[in-house]
């Protein structure tokens, strides 16, 4: 299929142009809402914070930029096959959406993997005992996981990964401004160019993918690590008044390798299969491949708007502190006079 053709042959369906721009604008409003309550207690109400508290608050700064991107993809879906390409419309809704998501997406991820490597370690760090703990672990554990505890190495490590997955991904969004924006012979902001991309582009999703790719082996890694842990344990000591603590870590790591199956999973399965099958299908098909790509991009930046329920169950200060500003909200009842 040529180039002319794949051009002129894209068009949006209603669940490009009418669901997908609705449910943008309700995670829109359900995140903003969400994930700025959980940052003012993050950054307000919590004293003494641990990495755990670091990480979440990074990741709340993630989930609100993934947010405020929602109403320009929707603006896009919704009026892109009316824009033109070289409109000042498309040029805002484009840059303004996509750069942050991707950007945020990335991040977001990697710093699931490292709340994963901080509850391990801190199973660890109660649990390991010279008759339960190998050389291994001892290693693995006295050098490199318990870094992930430490509140300062949280600090600069989420600055690290900001300030990487910004390195790789601006460079990217101006090149393709520069040269690839500009080359073809697109009329319409919903297109080819738009949808797929060209090379340079193309390779930074496959680098994306791998991104969420090892984010997941990370947090398997961690889960089953536990597991494992924990097995041992149970043969070498009682574990009846650690019960709940024991629970509480699974639990977590549960939490976050389910979201990575249910919205990125997916996402990162099918983005290597969409470039392989684009150039080779024909038009119709091409349709579907693009619906479906865009449906679970949804999927995945809907993550973000859920995010501050997941916190409930991962952090008990935080559950403490709503449970306290709802309580306190609530009116006390006034006694009679008399």
């Amino acid at each position: 299929m040529s180039n002319h053709s794949a051009a002129t042959c894209i068009r949006p369906s209603p669940i490009s142009s009418v669901v997908l721009p609705i449910l943008y604008s309700f995670l829109c409003v359900v995140g903003l809402f969400g994930n700025s309550l959980s940052q003012w207690v993050f950054l307000t109400k919590i004293g003494k914070k641990t990495s755990t508290h670091i990480y979440l608050a990074h990741l709340v700064t993630a989930n609100l930029l993934v947010c405020s991107t929602m109403p320009f993809m929707g603006m896009y879906f919704l009026k892109g096959f009316q824009w033109e390409y070289r409109s000042a419309q498309c040029r805002v809704v484009n840059f303004l959406g996509t750069l942050p998501m991707h950007v945020s997406m990335f991040v977001s991820l990697l710093i699931l993997s490292w709340i994963a490597i901080s509850r391990y370690a801190t199973l660890m760090k109660k649990e390991s005992t010279p008759e339960t703990t190998s050389c291994y672990e001892k290693i693995f554990y006295g050098h490199l996981l318990k870094k992930f505890r430490q509140p300062n190495f949280a600090k600069k490590l989420c600055v690290y990964i900001w300030g990487g997955v910004l390195g790789i991904i601006i460079p990217v969004i101006i090149y393709y401004s520069v040269v690839e924006a500009t080359e073809g012979e697109e009329t319409l902001c919903y297109n080819r160019k738009m949808e797929l991309g060209a090379m340079i582009s193309q390779i930074a999703g496959l680098i994306g993918t791998t991104f969420i790719g090892f984010s997941f082996l990370v947090v398997l890694t961690s889960y089953y690590s536990f597991v494992s842990h924990l097995r041992k344990v149970r043969t070498c000591t009682s574990i009846t008044e650690r019960h709940l603590m024991y629970s509480s870590v699974r639990r977590h790591l549960l939490v976050i390798q389910i979201l990575l199956i249910v919205c990125f999973l997916p996402y990162s399965i099918f983005k290597p299969i969409f470039y392989v099958l684009h150039q080779t299908v024909s038009c119709e098909q091409l349709n579907y491949l693009i619906e479906i790509k865009n449906v679970l991009t949804c999927l995945a930046s809907a993550r973000s708007s859920t995010d501050p329920i997941i916190f409930l169950f991962l952090d008990k200060t935080f559950k403490k502190i709503l449970y306290d500003l709802v309580t306190k909200s609530e009116p006390t009842p006034t006694q009679p006079y008399g």
